[in-house]
C-alpha cells in the first residue's frame, strides 16, 4: 500500500491529496492510510496533513525504500519487487541465493551496506552505508552462456542513461562496462552466471554507483567520482535506482530480439568514451600485464558481440578481454 499511496502523492505535487480519495482509490480504511502514512514518516519521508485538505509530499527519505522504488518504475518495467536490504554481504549473493531458490526473473536486491562487495576479477568493492547505492538484478535470459556477457554492457548503458536523465549529468562508458562522468569512474558492474554448457539457469548483474559519496581517499581522487562530488547536491537514490532499472528493461527487450548488441551498438557507441581516441591494450590484469605486449590503436566502436573494435597497425582487431587505458581517462595520459 505505501507504494501506492507514493505514487499518488507525488502524483499530485504540490496539491493535497484527501484522505477519501485515498481510501477509495485503495479500497482500504482512513485508518490504515493513517497507519501507513505514520511508517513513511518514521523512516523520514516529510508528509504534510492539512484538515479537510489531506496529504502532500514535501520530500522524500534519505534511504533506500522498496516502495518507493516500486512505486516510480514503469508499468512495463522488467523490475517487479525490490528487496531492500539494511546490510549485507554482497547483493550478488543474495540475488544469487534467491535464484536458486527460484526467485523469478525482475526481482532487485538493494541494500543500505556490503559487508563483502565484489569487483571484477575478485576485487573488493568498497560499499559504505547510507550514501551509495548497491543492487543486484536476477534475469533469466533464454540465452547460451558465450552470449550472457553482453548483459554487463546492457547494465553500463542503463546506468549512464538513468543518471544522465534523474541527475542531469553527461555521462559515457569506458568499454566494456565502466560508467564515467568527467574521465572518472562513478560506477562499476559486476554479472555473474548459474549456467549449463548450453543453457543459463540464471545471471545477477550487479551495480555499484557512487551516487552521494562526499570524498575519496588521495590514491582514487583522480580516478573516482561520485553524483555529489559532480553536482555539489545530495541524488535521491530511490529516484535514480528506478531510472535505471526502467532504462534497463527497455535496452534488455531490444537485446533478447536479437540476443547481442546489433540494435544496440549505435547507441552504445555514442556513450562510448573510447570512440575514435588512442587506446591501450593490456593483455591480462593491470599490475600483471607485460608492457611490452600491450598494444595502442584507436577504438571504432563496438561489434555486435561486444567486443571492442580497435584499428591497429595491423588492422582491424577484435578485443573480448583485458584492460584497455583511454587517453585522459583515470589519468592514462
Amino acid at each position: 500500500m505505501k507504494k501506492e499511496i507514493l505514487q499518488m502523492l507525488r502524483s499530485a505535487g504540490e496539491e493535497y491529496t484527501s484522505g477519501q480519495v485515498l481510501c477509495e482509490k485503495l479500497g482500504v480504511s482512513r485508518q490504515a492510510i493513517w497507519k501507513n502514512i505514520l511508517q513513511l514518516k518514521e523512516v523520514g519521508y516529510q508528509i504534510e496533513s492539512q484538515p479537510k485538505k489531506g496529504y502532500r509530499l514535501l520530500e522524500s527519505a534519505d534511504r533506500l525504500v522498496g516502495a518507493d522504488i516500486e512505486s516510480r518504475l514503469a508499468p512495463d518495467c522488467l523490475c517487479r519487487r525490490v528487496e531492500c536490504l539494511e546490510t549485507v554481504d554482497s547483493t550478488n549473493t543474495r540475488a544469487k541465493q534467491l535464484a536458486e531458490l527460484g526467485e523469478p526473473e525482475g526481482t532487485l536486491v538493494v541494500a543500505e551496506e556490503q559487508t563483502a562487495g565484489k569487483g571484477r576479477r575478485g576485487r573488493g568493492w568498497a560499499s559504505e552505508p547510507g550514501i551509495g547505492i548497491w543492487m543486484s538484478l536476477i534475469l533469466r535470459p533464454q540465452l547460451k552462456p558465450q552470449q550472457a556477457a553482453s548483459v554487463t554492457l546492457v547494465a553500463a548503458m542503463a546506468v549512464a542513461k538513468g543518471i544522465r536523465e534523474c541527475c542531469g549529468l553527461e555521462t559515457g562508458i569506458k568499454w566494456p562496462n565502466d560508467v564515467v562522468i568527467n574521465g572518472k569512474k562513478v560506477c562499476g558492474i559486476l554479472t555473474e552466471t548459474s549456467s549449463e554448457p548450453d543453457y543459463i539457469h540464471y545471471a545477477v548483474p550487479g551495480i555499484g554507483i557512487n551516487a552521494n559519496t562526499p570524498e575519496f581517499p588521495e590514491e582514487l581522487r583522480d580516478r573516482a567520482t561520485s553524483i555529489y562530488l559532480e553536482t555539489g547536491k545530495k541524488t535521491d537514490r530511490n529516484a535514480l535506482i528506478a531510472a535505471v532499472m526502467n532504462a534497463f528493461s527497455d535496452y534488455y527487450r531490444r537485446y533478447l530480439e536479437t540476443a547481442d548488441l546489433s540494435l544496440l551498438k549505435d547507441e552504445y557507441d555514442a556513450m562510448l568514451v573510447n570512440m575514435n581516441r588512442e587506446v591501450l591494450i593490456l593483455y591480462g590484469m593491470v599490475e600483471d600485464a607485460d608492457p611490452e605486449k600491450s598494444e595502442k590503436g584507436v577504438a571504432k566502436g563496438i561489434a555486435p558481440s561486444g567486443a571492442l573494435l580497435v584499428e591497429t597497425e595491423a588492422g582491424l582487431k577484435e578485443v573480448l578481454s583485458g584492460e584497455v587505458s583511454v587517453r585522459g581517462v583515470y589519468g592514462y595520459v
